[in-house]
């Protein structure tokens, strides 16, 4: 207890201490570190940062960054689609949740935080992500002590009243990227302690717990670029070289595996994914759909089910047609509109439509964050992620901070299986990340 009191203490002094030189960097932290909390708590923190950015905005000359400027361009542009939206009441409900887009950057116009600041900062969230961790774990080991039950430890429930390792509000893929980060952080610290290493198996095992596929491929191959590429151990030890060469072997020898286990996942019907599934427990005697199947079966039935990779198939298969059919290219559905005609799809494609118990696969979206934008905001929408996704990984090189890298990557990836900026949580997490590591890297451009 007394190591932990210090701990605290410690923290407490450190973020006064930054308060005294800038104000806005304890409101920022406690933005970050109530991410997992529930959405009200954000938005209190969310504004008391805003309020003092603005406060104190004449004390400070505003820097007018394209990399600030897009997040703002792009919800500008969701601001503009309900006037041509195909549901202006939802697209309307819709903008309040990606206001993050537009206040936090135009925060960091009138606010820069140094290097110090931003290190000090990323180190705080991630002990907050550790004691985020500890309490999910404690809460099923108790769960499991008294239900016996060992779904409690893996995944999200069903729904918030169910058991799982996090809430279904929260969302297991989600922490794991909120997780991975704090992970890294962990990870590429030069002088690793005890406790260091301790904390940085418990961030991995639990990133491993929470089930998401597609975060644990992604964080595997950033240890092995990370320790290949950026540790002092590879360059002493010549390991890079090495652990390439294996690499190249490796795929050499299993190439015909790769191709053959590549045909069995689009030919077969399994219930194995590369991502997560939309629904789960299913019950048994389903015909499982496989991904040959999700494109090309001009009809389905309400007992088909389709795994992650599956429905992602489906959907994708569905955002051709409405490109080929719906005068969609320039300017979207919408924000949020495309729920109508996907709704649409799967009554004309007989797909499950839910139950008392179960939604139905046509109230789920694109889970697609390139789609989504496409097929509601057009090619315009989908242009201005693109280039913010670029600059972030671009100044992610640049700056050869490996934490920076991990999220440019997780990113890229995870927008591919998810449609995170649609999410209120989604969006404030990459905004705040976005604008911390990138208006650093503007300010040492702009200094030079």
């Amino acid at each position: 207890m007394a190591i932990i009191y210090n701990f605290l203490k410690n923290v407490w002094n450190n973020l006064l201490n930054e308060s005294k030189t800038n104000i806005s960097f304890l409101p920022l932290v406690l933005l970050m570190v109530t991410i997992p909390l529930q959405l009200g708590i954000n938005n209190v923190f969310l504004g008391l940062f805003i309020i003092l950015v603005l406060l104190n905005k004449n004390k400070t000359k505003p820097h007018f960054a394209l990399v600030l400027l897009l997040p703002i361009l792009l919800f500008l542009w969701m601001v503009l689609s309900y006037f041509w939206s195909i549901d202006p009441i939802r697209t309307l409900n819709s903008i309040p949740k990606e206001i993050a887009l537009l206040l936090l950057p135009f925060a960091f116009l009138f606010v820069s935080f140094s290097k110090s600041e931003k290190s000090k900062a990323i180190s705080i969230y991630s002990y907050a992500m550790v004691l985020f961790v500890v309490y999910y774990l404690i809460r099923a080991i108790i769960r499991y002590v008294t239900t016996q039950d060992s779904s409690v430890f893996f995944y999200h429930g069903e729904n918030d009243d169910d058991y799982g390792l996090v809430p279904k509000l929260l969302n297991a893929i989600h922490l794991s990227v909120f997780v991975a980060i704090a992970f890294f952080y962990f990870f590429t610290q030069e002088i690793k302690s005890k406790l260091n290493i301790a904390l940085t198996l418990l961030l991995f095992a639990f990133i491993i717990l929470l089930s998401s596929k597609n975060i644990i491929l992604i964080v595997v191959i950033l240890i092995l670029v990370q320790l290949i590429f950026y540790s002092k151990i590879a360059n002493k030890m010549r390991l890079r070289n090495l652990i390439v060469m294996l690499i190249i072997c490796g795929l050499i020898l299993s190439f015909g595996k790769i191709k053959e286990r590549f045909q069995v996942e689009f030919q077969t019907n399994t219930t194995k994914s590369i991502s997560n599934n939309v629904i789960n427990g299913v019950p048994e005697g389903v015909y499982n759909i496989s991904i040959n199947e999700a494109w090309n079966n001009a009809k389905f039935t309400p007992n088909d089910f389709f795994n992650g990779t599956a429905f992602r198939v489906y959907q994708a298969r569905l955002f051709l047609e409405f490109l080929d059919k719906e005068p969609i290219f320039w300017r979207g559905f919408g924000l949020n509109a495309s729920l109508v005609k996907m709704e649409e799809k799967g009554k004309k494609y007989n797909v499950f439509l839910g139950d008392n118990s179960q939604e139905g696969y046509q109230k789920k979206n694109f889970h697609n964050q390139y789609i989504q934008n496409f097929a509601e905001l057009g090619v315009v929408g989908f242009l201005i992620l693109i280039i913010i996704l670029s600059l972030n990984i671009k100044n992610a090189i640049k700056s050869k901070d490996f934490v920076h890298i991990a999220f440019a990557i997780l990113m890229i990836s995870l927008f591919l299986t998810e449609s995170f900026l649609w999410r209120q949580r989604g969006v404030l997490f990459f905004t705040i990340f976005y604008c911390l590591f990138n208006t650093m890297n503007q300010s040492i451009i702009e200094k030079k």
